[in-house]
């Protein structure tokens, strides 16, 4: 499958499994110095190979693409052997980390993919320019962030990776509810 093909499939599946709503989130993949990004108010329920904008590592993006253009060619320009971000609003993930704290996974993969979830506070009013600068930062030594009542982004080596990453904390966070509603930890 194209990479293209497999950037609409992966942000398809962030809506299909609940990580995402239908207009919510973004997602990009890097092929060699651009990155194709998915558009500003990309419906995941529509969205086609057609409508993904391309963007340059070293220049950004044009009109028409996802708000966080520039903080997804901060994390390539910073990491370059990241060639996926994805960006998701998991409920699970974003209720546990509402309080601004490190998010620490209570199951065992989560364990093992991610000791501690970091959580970055951006002020909304503050989001557009603070935001590149801040994940792209702390992804270069983590493979997930969150930033505190918005989302998760997760960054891999490859489209697998980023989503593996993305799903893996949602089912920690949830396994985490879980737990505290029968009182387990």
């Amino acid at each position: 499958m194209e990479i293209r093909q497999q950037l609409v499939q992966y942000y398809r599946w962030l809506r299909q499994y609940g990580n995402n709503d239908s207009h919510s989130g973004n997602a990009s993949v890097r092929d060699g110095d651009r990155f194709w990004i998915t558009p500003t108010g990309a419906c995941a329920d529509t969205l086609t190979v057609n409508d993904l904008v391309a963007c340059s590592v070293a220049r950004g993006c044009d009109g028409g693409a996802s708000l966080d253009g520039p903080l997804h060619q901060q994390v390539y320009r910073q990491n370059p052997a990241v060639t996926a971000v994805l960006h998701s609003h998991g409920p699970y993930t974003v209720a546990a980390t509402l309080n601004g704290e490190t998010f620490m996974p209570v199951d065992f993969e989560g364990q093992l993919y991610f000791p501690q979830v970091p959580v970055i506070t951006i002020p909304y009013a503050d989001y557009v320019a603070q935001a590149p600068a801040a994940v792209a930062a702390m992804l270069q030594s983590h493979r997930i962030t969150v930033v505190r009542g918005h989302g998760v982004y997760a960054a891999g080596e490859t489209l697998n990776l980023a989503y593996k990453w993305t799903c893996s904390l949602e089912l920690s966070a949830k396994t985490a509810f879980i737990a505290r509603q029968m009182g387990s930890v």
